[in-house]
């Protein structure tokens, strides 16, 4: 009887610790049901890239981040907030370096090359191609080709938003001096032909004080000369080229019209200038109140397409922000998903004109947005002024040149021109000479 107590004590402990294991058991399978958040971490920079005041750095992908979430229920998209944009290339090497780079990253246009030469950033070819939601003939030419390799021309990165580079117009000094606004198609002729007209002493004091052009330089010109300063690899340059010296001496004859006094920014601020190459970022930022009412005075102002030489087109280089995805991401089909939100989605690019002074990289966006969407409150006054004009600008941007050594060639390369455009330098045999100097430095 004794022994029987003692096997039913022993039993009891047994019993509840079998327990015990079953419920920690149920309790496991069940925590391993339960779908587990994951993190997408986002790399950005405060602040607007195109040089404008921007009031709410985040809005845009905030907005983005919100209705991803919303679509991925267990996704969670984080960013470090407060980073200057000045200092983003150096946070972000700082990240690639410790193997610690968010998920997907806004891309600084300097660091593109070495990104994907160094392998840090995933290809994207593939993802696109394999994706039946996207279709990359949807993107704006030249703003989708900024994010290739230059050497291989694989797809590397997705453009986010772009501007385009156009002249801004003094429309009230031009109805002043009885000039209509230029066409869309005009030439350097037209453009020197005005600014030599209303380039002026208009007191009597001896000095000029009216002005042509303000910040239009020789880069503008070779532009629209029909001939690009550098081959598309970025091996070789092509100073020497006919249309090349043809835009640097337009440039000279412009500057020739200011008899040797300088334009100041100020002068544009109060009136005093008829044309201004800007972005169209600047446009957008300064038409409203109370930018407008901050920045200039006095006068209304209007946007046309750069003037183009006699073998050149209307071309305005568009400038891209891009964004890629991190070549280490574990979740790298959730960070396309998220580049797509971003970059792609209609919605999103549709929200990106209301919160962002830049434009849409989407076809469709621009033409389908109000004319006040694009040109402020004063969109109906305008001539000529459309989001149709807007779009064909995209349509027929030129790429700028990215490529290694390209901030050392082009350094060299105005320090020889602005000589010859201040008379210092001899002309003859200058661009052929300036040509070898720069081909040696991209041959290195």
């Amino acid at each position: 009887m004794n022994i029987l107590r003692r096997l039913r004590r022993c039993r009891t402990p047994r019993f509840l610790l079998g327990l015990l294991l079953a419920y920690l058991f149920v309790f496991a399978s069940l925590y391993e049901m339960e779908p587990k958040t994951t993190i997408l971490r986002v790399g950005l920079f405060a602040g607007s890239i195109w040089g404008v005041p921007q009031g709410d750095s985040y809005a845009y992908i905030d907005e983005v981040i919100q209705n991803f979430e919303a679509a991925h229920p267990h996704v969670k998209v984080i960013y470090q907030s407060g980073i200057r944009k000045q200092d983003y290339s150096e946070w972000l090497s700082g990240r690639a370096l410790a193997g610690e780079l968010p998920d997907v990253f806004l891309l600084p246009p300097d660091d593109f090359d070495l990104y994907t030469n160094r392998g840090v950033l995933a290809p994207l070819d593939a993802l696109a191609k394999d994706d039946p939601d996207l279709d990359l003939d949807d993107f704006y030419p030249a703003p989708l080709a900024y994010g290739r390799s230059g050497g291989t021309g694989a797809l590397y990165a997705l453009p986010v938003e772009c501007v385009p580079r156009l002249m801004f117009v003094n429309r009230t000094l031009l109805a002043r001096e009885g000039i209509p606004l230029p066409p869309d198609d005009w030439t350097w002729d037209d453009f020197l032909a005005i600014c030599r007209e209303v380039t002026r002493d208009t007191d009597g004091d001896g000095r000029l004080d009216q002005f042509g052009a303000y910040g239009y330089t020789w880069q503008d010109a070779v532009v629209t000369s029909g001939q690009r300063l550098f081959r598309a690899d970025g091996k070789a340059s092509y100073f020497a080229d006919p249309l090349i010296e043809s835009a640097i001496r337009f440039t000279l004859a412009l500057q020739q019209t200011l008899q040797g006094q300088t334009v100041q920014e100020r002068d544009f601020d109060l009136g005093r200038v008829a044309f201004r190459p800007f972005n169209f970022a600047a446009y957008r930022t300064y038409q409203p109140y109370p930018w407008r009412i901050k920045k200039v005075t006095n006068f209304e102002w209007d946007c046309i397409r750069l003037p183009r030489g006699p073998e050149g087109k209307n071309t305005s280089p568009i400038e891209t922000l891009l964004m890629g995805i991190s070549a280490q991401t574990p979740e790298r089909q959730l960070a396309w998903e998220f580049l797509k939100a971003v970059c792609y989605e209609k919605e999103s690019q549709e929200q990106l004109l209301h919160l962002s002074a830049a434009l849409p990289v989407r076809r469709g966006i621009i033409e389908d947005a109000a004319p006040a969407a694009l040109f402020g409150s004063a969109a109906d006054e305008r001539s000529g002024r459309s989001p149709q004009a807007v779009s064909r600008v995209m349509e027929e941007g030129s790429l700028p040149d990215r490529f290694p050594h390209y901030s050392e060639a082009i350094l060299i390369a105005d320090r020889e021109i602005q000589k010859l455009l201040q008379g210092s330098l001899q002309e003859t045999n200058a661009m052929n000479r300036l040509q070898k100097e720069v081909n040696d430095l991209l041959l290195k």
